[in-house]
């Protein structure tokens, strides 16, 4: 614990600045839709694969919370009662809007909330933060496999908050909300990228390392 308290971080990203990404973070992308990320602070903790740092540092237009109950955030809740939004939560459901085949239904800007966090956790922020209980929900649907390869999903088209947040942003594009380049959705997710060939390398490294060790038959 105290080899890694004296590690230097960076604190943009909150990684030891050995792996930080945010030099891979060109360009971060203008969007007319406003993102919220609602972080776990056990995610918060997290250096080796969060997520949600590096979306927020890849949208110019982005605010982040650490939280479990955002019922009495201040600043959620400003946001809330900002008439210049009509807000959304993207989270699946029977009722949500499915950006794949709708569009949003108004013609404001729109303030996607984000929960970044494990599903069960995810179900007790939101159960517990009653001033988001009344958003419409977003979803989409994909047949894309996340490419989180140093951590195991619930299921197989479960993706990571950047990877999720890169979908909303096509589908936002497709329908006219958004303007954003190829290239700069084509690079998106450049820094979970190379996070995650830095998490295999340094596991493979590791292996590489223990079966190396010679084994010695006890006496």
């Amino acid at each position: 614990m105290q080899e890694f308290e004296n590690r230097e971080v960076c604190y943009k990203c909150y990684r030891p600045k050995s792996s930080c990404v945010c030099e891979y973070i060109i360009n971060p992308i203008q969007t007319n839709t406003k993102f919220v990320i609602l972080m776990h602070p056990k995610e918060y903790r997290k250096t080796k694969n969060g997520t949600g740092h590096m979306t927020n540092n890849s949208l110019k237009n982005s605010e982040l919370y650490v939280g479990v109950d955002f019922t009495n955030h201040k600043k959620v809740n400003e946001l809330l009662n900002d008439k210049t939004y009509e807000a959304y939560i993207l989270y699946p459901g029977i009722d949500s809007i499915k950006l794949n085949t709708q569009k949003l239904p108004s013609e404001k800007k729109a303030l996607i909330f984000i929960i970044d966090s494990t599903w069960p956790c995810s179900k007790k922020m939101l159960r517990l933060s009653s001033n988001l209980h009344g958003l419409n929900k977003v979803s989409f649907e994909h047949d894309k496999s996340s490419q989180f390869k140093i951590k195991t999903q619930p299921n197989q088209y479960c993706l990571s908050t950047i990877e999720s947040t890169l979908c909303i942003l096509e589908l936002l594009n497709l329908q006219n909300v958004e303007n954003i380049s190829s290239e700069s959705l084509e690079n998106f997710l450049n820094p979970f990228e190379k996070m995650v060939d830095y998490q295999v390398k340094c596991a493979f490294n590791e292996n590489d390392i223990r079966y190396k060790i010679p084994y010695k038959k006890p006496i």
